[in-house]
């Protein structure tokens, strides 16, 4: 046998059963799916999310995407549920107990007491028919065919449709919520994505001296400068403005074309009118701007006043890339 053309084929196969599955899921996306939505939404309390097995793995999943985009939410294991845990449970809360089969004896238990607690219930099953489904409130229905394995055993397609209807709520959630870039910046603050929604070019400019000299200063000095301020360029200022930018580049065009000589000055190589921008933008757009241009640096201003020096090497250790 083939083993590499036996692997690409279950491999494929596996695939296809999962996005059947997940094709499957869309016909239940009807007026029961916005019960719960609604019922959600609408809660004074938080959401609460239980499971056992893959269905607990999946379960942690769900909860960290509805935190992290506005909803409320925290895992309780199944297991750990009837030895203590379920302390973590208040009056208002909404309980949703996934489970394929809808009769797993831990998940009976606890829906059992819940039941007695008063709260509401949500059920996450792949049958209709099972005590889960039966015995809540509400039913998110995740119809599965078939499994991806030979055996039909293995939690995977089944894991597939929980994740995919766990994702749809949270986004219907997060819609509801008015949930924005700003939102989700202020969870997510130390991540790249969190870093692209709330780092200012003005977050950086501690990093590094301002590199500057007059139109007068001589080439050695100005090489002087941009080796010691480490950012390959400096400022050209005259009369408290900036009137044009030197780089590493600019200096290797100058020895090509043979100008170096002693009595060279700032003014004689610069590039007028450097690009500039304000320490209120995002640094996103920093990178955007030195993209555009093909530029490594830009000047940083606030009201023609020179701020500093933002490099495309500092925007890309912060993890910020377009």
């Amino acid at each position: 046998m083939n083993v590499h053309k036996s692997s690409l084929k279950i491999a494929t196969e596996t695939l296809k059963l999962e996005k059947n599955t997940i094709e499957n899921l869309i016909p239940e996306i009807g007026p029961a799916f916005e019960e719960v939505v609604q019922a959600i939404h609408l809660s004074k309390g938080k959401l609460i999310i239980t499971g056992i097995g893959k269905s607990a793995i999946i379960g942690q999943k769900i909860v960290a995407t509805l935190n992290s985009t506005g909803t409320i939410s925290t895992f309780l294991h199944a297991a750990d549920a009837i030895h203590g845990d379920l302390g973590v449970i208040d009056r208002y809360d909404i309980i949703l107990f996934i489970s394929k089969s809808g009769n797993t004896p831990e998940i009976k238990i606890i829906h059992n007491i819940i039941e007695k607690f008063g709260n509401k219930s949500i059920a996450m099953t792949a049958h209709k028919e099972s005590y889960l489904a039966l015995h809540s409130d509400f039913l998110l229905f995740t119809p599965v065919k078939y499994e991806a394995d030979n055996d039909n055993l293995a939690p995977t397609c089944s894991s597939i449709a929980q994740l995919a209807m766990g994702d749809a709520l949270a986004m219907c959630l997060s819609a509801l919520k008015n949930f924005s870039k700003d939102d989700f910046a202020k969870f997510h603050p130390g991540g790249s994505l969190g870093k692209k929604l709330y780092l200012k070019v003005q977050h950086l400019l501690h990093l590094h001296e301002k590199p500057m000299v007059s139109q007068e200063t001589s080439i050695e000095k100005v090489i002087l400068e941009i080796t010691a301020k480490r950012l390959g360029a400096t400022a050209v200022i005259h009369d408290n403005r900036i009137t044009g930018i030197i780089t590493d580049g600019d200096l290797r065009r100058m020895l090509l074309h043979e100008k170096f000589n002693s009595t060279v000055k700032a003014i004689d190589i610069m590039t007028l009118n450097p690009i500039s921008i304000s320490p209120d933008e995002m640094a996103i757009s920093a990178i955007q701007i030195m993209k555009k241009n093909s530029i490594t640096q830009l000047i940083v201003t606030e009201k023609n006043e020179y701020l500093g020096m933002v490099h495309l090497h500092d925007l890309l250790k912060e993890g910020i890339a377009e």
